[in-house]
């Protein structure tokens, strides 16, 4: 549920966002880029790639837990507080479902900035809409080769964040089972 609502929010901004960031963006600003799209395209452009960014991020947190999972498993057998273990942990897990979904990443960049370059090359017109669509588009772009563009810049983003956001969870659940236990604790 959390990862439906998270994405149905940020879809809209990660399309805004995308298209700000494209090379020769004709976007002056993040409310032009909201009130061109809006005009030009409608209300369900910012929702063009949701289905997409679904079956992205869902995959992505499985294989994020699990690989963290598998790995504290490894490296903290007795699951310790450890800095390290999580922060490695974290780092492996974020890059693994990084580069397991980077395809996915791929087809959604292009249902969100629908780039007019790549689009007319295949002289497609319009707009490009749904998953299927998108992988087809990818493929004809560059082959199985072009899910993979940009899959390092991916990974180098994904493993500190990740890394990040397991050592602070790490850390607030030890503090807090510690300080309950302390309490229980008579001296």
């Amino acid at each position: 549920m959390a990862t439906l609502l998270h994405d149905a929010v940020m879809n809209p901004a990660e399309v805004v966002k995308q298209r700000m960031q494209m090379y020769n963006s004709p976007y002056k600003s993040v409310l032009d880029c909201i009130r061109t799209v809006h005009r030009t395209e409608g209300f369900g452009a910012f929702y063009r790639s949701y289905t997409t960014q679904l079956t992205m991020n869902v995959p992505f947190q499985a294989i994020h837990f699990i690989v963290y999972e598998i790995t504290q498993e490894k490296i903290n057998p007795r699951r310790e507080y450890n800095p390290r273990s999580h922060i490695l942990s974290g780092a492996i897990a974020g890059a693994v479902a990084a580069a397991a979904t980077t395809p996915l990443d791929v087809c959604k960049t292009l249902l969100n900035t629908q780039e007019n370059m790549a689009l007319s090359s295949l002289n497609i017109s319009g707009h490009l809409s749904g998953m299927v669509n998108a992988f087809r588009t990818v493929y004809q772009l560059g082959g199985i080769p072009a899910y993979f563009r940009g899959v390092q810049a991916r990974v180098i983003y994904q493993m500190p964040s990740t890394a990040i956001a397991w050592s602070v969870y790490e850390f607030f659940k030890y503090f807090i089972t510690k300080h309950k236990l302390e309490k229980r604790t008579p001296y």
